[in-house]
Order: structure tokens, then C-alpha cells, then sequence
């Protein structure tokens, strides 16, 4: 096995322990929590295999991460509010991260596009880009686009997750075309 082999079995875990947040059941919760970890366990193995880092260095890591980004918890820094939490945090981050020269630097390629755009958004904001307005005429697959992204922005300035709008609104779909089906003797 590789990395690459396994992407696909943690893209699908991962969104299997969506559902099941999404459902609300403990018991699911627990499954799919245990599944992406078991990703996690054979990344760590292959890596461990090839004499890279082992599962301890992982959790080393993130202890470590832990640690540095909450110094209002580990040394000695005051935060009140969330809000200055984020602030420290973040500032930590940045020290993390030198090497970065851009905003979007870090900001995974791989998301699905709508969290890909509100996170895009957000980051673009920072720096006095802003969001598209959502064109008048529809009638071009750029134009289309360009909704689909103002949307994404709209969602993002009312602080709601676009993706998770969708995907409510194509379960509301699912239950009208269940009950048509179920109406037509299917």
C-alpha cells in the first residue's frame, strides 16, 4: 500500500464521519471517528516502514502544535474572549510558518469547491479582495461561475458554511423524490 493508494478509503472516511455528525448517533459517531483513525494508523504505518516518522512522532506533533498554539493555556498569555484566542493562535500559526509568502498558502487545493471558495473568500478578504457580486444575467458557464462563487460569499459574510447548506437542501431534494416514489408505489 501507499499514500496515494489509501487517499481515496480517507477522502470516503472522512466523509462518512460527516454523516454520521450529521445524523447525531453516538454510536455512528464512534464507527467513523475509529475509521479515519485507522487511516491515520496506516499512513503512519507505511511512513514507519520506509524509516520516515512512526504514529508517535505524529502524536508527538500534535501535542507539540497544541501546546504552541495555545500559550494562553501553556505559558502564561491572557485571552478572555474567543476572539483573542483566535488572535494568539493565529500568531503562533504564523511563526509556525515563515515560509509562507501568501495568504492561500496553505489553503488545501482538494476541498470540495464550495468550501474551497469560502475559504478562498475569507483569505482574499484579508487582504482587501472581495468577494464577486452575483451577476444579473445568468447565461454563460463563466457567469454561472461567478454565482456560484458570489453565493459562496454571501455565505461565508453571514457566517454560514455554503457545503453544508447544500448538502441540506439536496437531503430536502432527496426526501421530495423519496416521497413521490413512495406515492407512485415505487
Amino acid at each position: 500500500m501507499t499514500h496515494e493508494a489509501l487517499l481515496p478509503y480517507l477522502i470516503e472516511e472522512a466523509h462518512e464521519l460527516v454523516d454520521a455528525v450529521e445524523r447525531g448517533s453516538d454510536d455512528d459517531l464512534r464507527e467513523e471517528l475509529g475509521d479515519v483513525l485507522w487511516q491515520v494508523l496506516f499512513h503512519s504505518e507505511i511512513a514507519s516502514r520506509e524509516g520516515r516518522f512512526s504514529i508517535d512522532d505524529v502524536a508527538g506533533e500534535l501535542a507539540d502544535k497544541m501546546t504552541r498554539r495555545h500559550p494562553h493555556v501553556f505559558a502564561g498569555e491572557t485571552a478572555e474572549t474567543p476572539e483573542q484566542v483566535l488572535v494568539l493562535w493565529n500568531a503562533a500559526k504564523a511563526a509556525e510558518k515563515r515560509e509562507r509568502r501568501s495568504v492561500l498558502d496553505g489553503v488545501a487545493r482538494s476541498m470540495p469547491a464550495l468550501a474551497y471558495a469560502q475559504k478562498v473568500l475569507g483569505k482574499a478578504s484579508s487582504v482587501g479582495v472581495e468577494a464577486p457580486v452575483l451577476p444579473l444575467a445568468l447565461e454563460t458557464e463563466e457567469d454561472l461561475g461567478v454565482a456560484l462563487l458570489a453565493l459562496a460569499g454571501l455565505a461565508r459574510e453571514r457566517g454560514l458554511d455554503a457545503e453544508a447548506l447544500l448538502r441540506a437542501e439536496v437531503r430536502r431534494v432527496e426526501a421530495r423524490v423519496r416521497d413521490a416514489e413512495s406515492s407512485s408505489g415505487r
